[in-house]
């Protein structure tokens, strides 16, 4: 498309609805780093991303892949007490590299309790993010007492939680799992210390 002095053509991520360049840019003169929560159907990432003229450069990342492979992590990866989970874990990586604050950027997408349990992940594990304490979820929800709940409520139904099931996971068991992982992330970053 052409330019002219009646129309400039806006940029292509601005266009499709990918990019609010006003927020990025708020964001980029804060001068912190920008803690970046991304979620999709099934997995969440969580990154510390620092600005370089040359482009964004990630300081530090977390996925909840990581906790099934490297903490044993047994049941669904898109739930909240995973996203929780996964930004303990990125907290943890920031802090071994002597990050201490950041502000939170969550993007285009809607907004989300897996997203704010992440956020609530990070500021457990010592980081500073400015945020509002309503949007954190309440420590039932983050340690999946809710679920094991709900699953109470529903019974012995096999097409609900069968991932669990196949894992060999009872609900009942599921904040006792998320407190054994939680547990095995600190040993990893304190275990040397202490």
């Amino acid at each position: 498309m052409a330019k002219n002095k009646k129309y400039n053509v806006k940029f292509r991520r601005k266009r499709l609805g990918l990019t609010d360049y006003n927020r990025r840019l708020n964001l980029l003169k804060s001068g912190k780093y920008r803690l970046v929560i991304r979620k999709s159907l099934s997995n969440l990432i969580a990154q510390l991303v620092g600005f370089d003229a040359n482009g964004d450069r990630v300081v530090v990342s977390a996925h909840t892949k990581e906790l099934s492979k490297d903490f044993g992590w047994r049941v669904n990866r898109g739930n909240v007490p995973s996203a929780y989970l996964t930004g303990f874990l990125l907290g943890l990586k920031a802090k071994e590299k002597k990050v201490t604050n950041a502000v939170v950027d969550f993007g285009l997408q809607d907004k989300g309790m897996r997203l704010y349990a992440a956020l609530k992940g990070v500021i457990d594990a010592g980081l500073d993010v400015p945020h509002s304490k309503d949007i954190l979820p309440k420590d039932d929800v983050v340690k999946g007492i809710s679920i094991s709940n709900y699953a109470k409520l529903v019974g012995s139904n096999p097409n609900v939680f069968s991932n669990y099931a196949k894992n060999k996971l009872q609900l009942q068991d599921l904040p006792k799992h998320f407190e054994d992982i939680k547990r095995a992330i600190m040993e990893k970053y304190y275990g040397k210390k202490r």
